[in-house]
């Protein structure tokens, strides 16, 4: 086991649970965001570890290839934060929605207050453990049905990328695994951090969870026109007023076409994407600048501080101050297994 980079630091273990028939890419996932986190000084902010439900050995992926899984379940006692990514061979748990005894007795060696995460159908296995009873959560898409019923008491959302209902977090199929960790690097440690992770895995920084799963739906005429023109043109003047119909215009297309457009590619209206990336600008200002908050809230476009603390305290869980103080760069992030917030 890895020695601590210094008295009194411990990171954050993260211990990623590999079923048979997992997905390779998914099980990266984990080890590829969680890995790449430092703070002020160099230290690793996470330390990820892969365990198998039986003693350490190979674990079957979906491909042609095992992997080598050095570690047994019981290292899920010493975990600050469990992933369980997606495997095709659930067996009972898929079909049935109950655990095997061996998967039942593994996840035993979870620790209450243990923040849970899953990636896709790794939602099946918290689901028939019970962690989702009466929580809102999401899986892929195509297996979106299947789920809410073998699994009525959860609260199925298809249409998002991941919900983050504070000590349990699931996402949808593959890359938004990838949207899913970073938010919690993001929420564990500020938007700094994360988009500096976001820009060495060469992903874009930010997908809320609201946005919307690539769901197969009619396709848009493709003479159509998209809506980046206007995204890009509002990112340029988050600070000043912006109306629909100046956005709209960016695109030459009426108001009520531009919005039906625009929730189509990106899946919210146009003024709740306004919101997040002026929520988005204001997180980076408070963590980065020595900035006023009266000022952060001109410079973010939401005017006043009241307006700033507002959307911050609905989006965020805290205010302005309280968010600084906890996200400054200067400090290196937090270390600790919680979050400032619970989103959907």
């Amino acid at each position: 086991m890895p020695a601590d980079p210094a008295p009194g630091f411990r990171p954050h273990r993260v211990v990623v649970l590999a079923l048979d028939g997992l997905l390779p890419f998914e099980l990266g996932i984990p080890h590829r965001i969680f890995g790449r986190p430092k703070d002020a000084r160099g230290r690793p902010l996470y330390e990820v570890i892969t365990c198998s439900i039986r003693p350490p050995g190979p674990v079957q992926t979906d491909a042609d290839f095992a992997i080598q899984v050095g570690h047994g379940p019981e290292m899920l006692a010493t975990a600050d934060t469990v992933i369980v990514p997606a495997s095709y061979e659930l067996g009972p748990v898929f079909e049935d929605g109950v655990l095997t005894d061996e998967l039942a007795a593994a996840l035993a060696h979870i620790r209450p207050g243990t923040r849970l995460a899953a990636i896709c159908t790794g939602g099946y296995v918290l689901a028939a453990a019970g962690y989702l009873d009466g929580r809102p959560a999401t899986t892929h898409w195509a297996e979106s049905e299947h789920f809410q019923r073998l699994f009525p008491q959860v609260e199925v959302d298809a249409d998002v990328l991941f919900i983050d209902d504070g000590d349990v977090l699931t996402s949808a199929g593959v890359a938004a695994g990838i949207d899913l960790c970073l938010h919690m690097v993001r929420r564990d440690h500020g938007t700094a951090i994360a988009n500096e992770v976001a820009r060495r895995t060469v992903v874009p920084p930010h997908r809320d969870g609201g946005q919307a799963q690539y769901i197969h739906r009619p396709l848009p005429d493709p003479q159509m026109a998209s809506t980046t023109a206007a995204r890009a043109w509002a990112l340029g003047r988050l600070h000043e007023p912006i109306q629909l119909r100046d956005m709209a215009e960016q695109e030459a297309l009426s108001v009520r076409t531009f919005t039906r457009r625009f929730r189509e590619e990106v899946g919210v209206s146009p003024g709740q994407w306004l919101t997040q990336q002026r929520v988005e600008r204001a997180r980076h200002l408070l963590e980065s600048t020595d900035l006023s908050v009266d000022q952060v809230a001109r410079d973010s476009g939401f005017g006043t501080a009241q307006s700033m603390r507002q959307h911050l305290q609905a989006a965020l869980g805290v205010t302005p101050t309280a968010y600084r103080r906890t996200f400054r760069i200067a400090g290196g992030g937090i270390d600790r297994p919680g979050g400032v917030t619970a989103q959907r």
